[in-house]
């Protein structure tokens, strides 16, 4: 008979992943923000 045994945390692996996930937003609206910021310079050079 098998011994039954309580299934591992899914949480602590997952909290990288997550962080990473995280910055790689971060990151895209800053660059988002930039795009925008300096599509407005150019058009306010014209």
């Amino acid at each position: 008979m098998t011994t039954h045994r309580a299934p591992k945390p899914v949480a602590h692996p997952s909290q990288p992943v997550e962080r990473a996930v995280t910055i790689g937003l971060v990151l895209a609206v800053l660059a988002g923000l930039g795009w925008i910021a300096g599509m407005i310079y150019t058009v306010a050079g014209w």
